[in-house]
């Protein structure tokens, strides 16, 4: 029995073919399915390895930016023609009613959550955009900056509105571009990070102004410092430390001029052409007047006619401006600098002196907050300021035999020939260099440059100068041959020079023929006779204390920057060599021919 039970399991078997084997009916079905789904997977693993891999698109603006800055900038321009012919959008509209300072902006949404919009607050805000991001055809990101400050824009399909497409609203746009922004705050909720961005979700964006420039990307910045200087406008596009410079200069220029208004002070205007250059020890620059056919002189200082307006009783006085001296560049010098100068009637030098510290130290406490700042100077050194009043004061003729070690001559003998011998030998004894010409109050202004100023780091009045240095100052009532001036210095600089004005027409006329002296000896900044000047003092210039202080200086030294250049919006620079000369604007790269104008004469 059970043989024969043996026999029928083995007949019941089946062949396997693809072995060789006989198993059992279940099991050779079993296998088939196996081998039936094993075929269909090596046949979809070969499909796939045969199938192309999908191109990774590429969008415009990666593409772009490969570009040449030429090559960018001719196909740009080329683009914006086009949207410049057909309306479509406009690229230059005339308006966009901006609602919206991003300033305010920001403080007043921080609170919001992560996820919560404020759909029912419209944002109505102009800004920069500088940075695009695109993620698929319905979400794009920008970076837009207004004011100073920056702020995320959100644009999804679903909430475009407008009369164009969401897409078109977007092409178009690039980094630099200065758009238009209609939408609600709100904050991000982002899956990858529990905090949410503070943002503007948009319904609508439209193009104000394009950029026809690749602008440097924020990664590696704006940092040539010539090119800087010649592109201010890109500067401060990209650099926000530029701004603040340029902010914090306008907040000091309100402040002293809100100083004097509270003083009763007048602010006044004076002329910046004149026949004679008179003021200040400086060369002028030379200009001509055609109708006239006559020379004139770009003023180096405006204190000629304020002290006759003085005379005129006009007896507090003041003026802002600019002065234009035709002398060296270096990193404190600018051939047109800005200036304030005051004249207070019935005032001396040690009453200026009060005002000064009053006002300078006050300045820097409501600009940075404290009397304490930070300078760096070009080398490296750093100055730890301490601008809070009273300021040292030195005696000039003192310090100098200090460092000296020699009795210098009397003050009333400082303007003679044994002096200027004298000095000579002190020049070389202390192996100081003065270039000619070596006239005595040269050889002394070196002097005090190389012994007395290189101390003043903190806030320090110089005192006690030779008359011979100070053709406008009025003689010391106690001290023959020196007058009551000061300097005020800090970080081995200037920043002030005031003095009792000299009012009296007899001394005045024997100052500037000495100071006609120098001119003939080849002293290119000594002063001319100014008639008229002469003139006004014998009407009668009440007792005065006048006053002037470098604006660009004292910025340099409250933003910390060594260079005048950072401090002045467009300083003086030297031509390019072949700037600009194969290089075409838009309408050249686009054909657009100029349009014949007729010009209207000046009435």
């Amino acid at each position: 029995m059970a043989e024969a039970g043996g026999a029928d399991q083995l007949a019941n078997l089946q062949l396997d073919e693809a072995t060789g084997e006989k198993v059992s009916k279940s099991e050779l079905k079993r296998r088939e399915k196996q081998r039936t789904l094993e075929a269909k997977k090596k046949e979809k693993a070969a499909a796939a390895s045969v199938k192309p891999k999908p191109e990774k698109v590429v969008s415009a603006e990666e593409e772009e930016s490969q570009l040449t800055p030429n090559q960018y900038f001719e196909i740009r321009s080329g683009k914006i023609q086009k949207l410049r012919q057909s309306k479509a959008p406009n690229p230059y509209p005339h308006k966009f009613q901006v609602t919206t300072d991003l300033r305010e902006f920001l403080p007043r949404y921080e609170s919001l959550k992560t996820g919560e919009h404020l759909k029912d607050v419209e944002v109505r805000l102009g800004g920069r955009i500088y940075t695009k991001r695109v993620s698929g055809t319905k979400l794009v990101f920008y970076d837009i900056r207004a004011e100073g400050v920056k702020v995320q824009v959100m644009c999804q399909a679903q909430e475009a509105a407008g009369d164009v497409p969401f897409e078109q609203q977007h092409e178009h746009l690039r980094r630099g571009d200065i758009i238009g922004i209609v939408g609600y705050p709100g904050r991000t909720a982002p899956r990858n990070r529990p905090d949410g961005e503070l943002s503007i979700f948009a319904k609508e964006i439209i193009l104000l102004t394009p950029c026809l420039h690749q602008i440097p990307s924020e990664h590696y910045g704006f940092k040539d410092q010539e090119q800087r200087y010649r592109q201010r406008y890109l500067d401060l596009i990209m650099n926000d430390n530029s701004r603040s410079v340029f902010l914090t200069r306008s907040k000091m220029i309100t402040y002293i001029r809100r100083y004097f208004d509270e003083r009763d002070f007048v602010e006044v205007e004076t002329p910046m052409m004149n026949a004679i250059a008179g003021g200040a020890t400086a060369k002028p620059f030379v200009t001509h007047h055609n109708d006239l056919d006559m020379n004139l002189f770009m003023r180096v200082a405006p204190e000629l006619y304020l002290k006759m307006l003085l005379v005129g009783g006009l007896e507090r006085v003041y003026e802002l401006g600019r002065q234009f001296r035709n002398e060296g560049i270096d990193l404190t010098h600018n051939p047109e600098f800005t200036t304030c100068e005051f004249y207070k009637a019935y005032a001396d030098v040690y009453d200026i002196m009060d005002i000064t510290e009053d006002l300078v130290s006050g300045l820097v406490k409501h600009v940075t907050g404290s009397y304490q700042t930070t300078f760096h100077t070009q080398t490296g050194e750093e100055y730890q300021v301490n601008w809070e009043k009273p300021w040292k004061r030195v005696d000039m003729m003192g310090a100098l035999e200090e460092a000296c070690g020699e009795k210098f001559p009397p003050g009333e003998d400082l303007h003679t020939i044994e002096t200027n011998k004298f000095l000579k030998r002190i020049l070389q004894k202390m192996n100081v260099e003065c270039t000619p010409p070596q006239t005595n109050a040269r050889m002394l202004d070196k002097l005090v440059g190389e012994f007395i100023e290189e101390t003043c780091v903190n806030p320090t009045f110089i005192t006690g100068h030779p008359q011979m240095m100070s053709p406008l100052a009025k003689y010391h009532r106690d001290r023959p041959g020196l007058c009551e001036r000061f300097e005020a210095f800090v970080c081995k600089k200037e920043i002030v020079n005031a003095y009792t004005e000299l009012n009296d027409p007899f001394d005045q006329r024997l100052r500037f023929e000495e100071q006609a002296r120098q001119k003939d000896q080849g002293d290119d900044e000594a002063q001319m006779v100014d008639e008229n000047f002469c003139t006004s003092l014998e009407y009668g210039l009440p007792p005065t204390g006048g006053w002037g202080m470098g604006i660009d200086r004292l910025v340099m030294f409250l933003t910390d920057n060594h260079s005048i250049k950072e401090v002045l919006t467009f300083p003086f620079m030297k031509d390019e060599p072949n700037h600009g000369k194969d290089k075409k604007t838009a309408a050249e790269v686009v054909g657009i021919k100029p349009e014949v104008e007729e010009g209207i004469p000046h009435k």
